[in-house]
């Protein structure tokens, strides 16, 4: 079985559970009676515990970040191009740890997950978090898992405003973060993306105000819907056109509202498999906590006095193409950055690939995080 994957994959992985029995308290002030998280490691973690790397999932991520769950699995993890031996973040040398975040579907306590106050499913009645709760949870993570300081945290997207905010409320327990393809607050134009897709949910006739549980009917018109239109806002126009341009799936025009061009059958298929894998208010509660990270929202808007807690060493990476979270949002956050003098890089990745690019093999993208990873290994004193 484990000769049949690939040499250079983490090979046949399971998830882990942490159960937290403390309440957390919430930003909206909503408490959780006990959590769980679960979360997925790679590599191993070294006799000082100072190798650990701390992934941050994006809005429909998760755990499952590398490798393979069993060997018929068709796909590896989300990220498996750049984890695993002798890869970019390479799991001879780091131990990795990817948690699937409060609020998701993955198995973490969230609307699929029952209330312990109730016995009940969450279901709609699950609060709204943020990213700072996230941190709050991932924290715990870390110290169940003993670990005091990470290496590195890295987040593409969502991930990346999870790093962010790491470096804000626990400056001391890293020592570098990658911030990618993020931005320091979303625009008024993603939060609108945001609430079409939401409204695509919640006006599905299935949708029963959120318990649709109970008839055992998903809202799958309305989710595809919002899948159809996320996916579009992570690409570019010249990724689609590359990939599909103007071809027609039968070869003509059919002057009718079925599908008629490739792009129309390739989004109604992402949609699909999107409803078969994701549940609608966990998708409703991931879009808010986009909308709500605004973390300069505390300083008056001044995002440099908001960052000047951070002590971590930050590489901020961005790609020309992205037009969601575009190269200036990254610029944004290295100028606050380096308005407090803290240790910033920056670099702008040419890429055709829209939004979608922080998860692909780029080469000059894979490079410069292999030339940075290598560098934290010396410095841990890894070879």
């Amino acid at each position: 079985m484990k000769n049949s994957l690939p040499l250079d994959s983490v090979g046949l992985v399971k998830p882990n559970k942490a159960h937290f029995d403390e309440t957390l308290v919430l930003e909206s002030g909503s408490n959780l009676n006990g959590f769980d998280l679960v979360y997925e490691t790679y590599g191993k973690l070294n006799t000082n515990h100072s190798n650990a790397i701390l992934i941050c999932h994006a809005l429909s991520g998760d755990h499952h970040v590398a490798g393979y769950h069993t060997s018929e699995d068709k796909k590896p993890g989300w990220w498996d191009n750049a984890i695993g031996p002798n890869k970019i973040i390479d799991t001879n040398k780091f131990f990795i740890v990817c948690p699937n975040n409060i609020g998701g579907c993955s198995g973490s306590t969230g609307p699929l997950t029952i209330n312990p106050d109730t016995g009940k499913i969450y279901g709609p009645n699950f609060p709204l978090v943020t990213v700072e709760d996230w941190v709050k949870t991932q924290a715990m993570l870390a110290d169940h898992l003993d670990i005091d300081v990470w290496a590195v945290i890295i987040g593409g997207s969502l991930g990346g405003m999870q790093c962010m905010a790491w470096s804000i409320a626990y400056p001391n327990r890293l020592k570098h973060t990658f911030v990618i393809a993020a931005a320091a607050k979303l625009s008024t134009q993603n939060i609108a993306f945001n609430e079409v897709a939401r409204q695509a949910i919640r006006s599905d006739r299935d949708f029963n105000e959120g318990h649709y549980y109970k008839n055992d009917n998903k809202p799958i018109r309305g989710l595809m819907q919002a899948r159809m239109l996320g996916h579009i806002t992570y690409l570019s126009d010249d990724a689609l056109d590359e990939k599909f341009g103007r071809q027609l799936r039968d070869g003509e025009i059919k002057f009718g509202y079925d599908v008629e061009f490739q792009i129309e059958s390739y989004l109604r298929h992402q949609g699909r498999s999107f409803v078969d894998r994701f549940d609608a208010n966990s998708y409703l509660l991931l879009t808010k906590v986009l909308d709500y990270f605004d973390p300069a929202a505390t300083s008056n808007g001044d995002l440099a006095k908001a960052m000047s807690p951070a002590t971590a060493e930050f590489l901020i990476i961005s790609f020309s193409s992205d037009w969601r979270f575009s190269p200036s949002c990254s610029k944004e956050i290295m100028s606050a950055l380096l308005e407090t003098n803290k240790q910033v890089s920056y670099i702008e990745i040419q890429s055709t690939q829209g939004h979608d690019s922080f998860l692909k093999a780029i080469p000059r993208y894979h490079e410069v995080m292999e030339a940075a990873l290598n560098r934290i290994a010396g410095e841990i004193g890894i070879q």
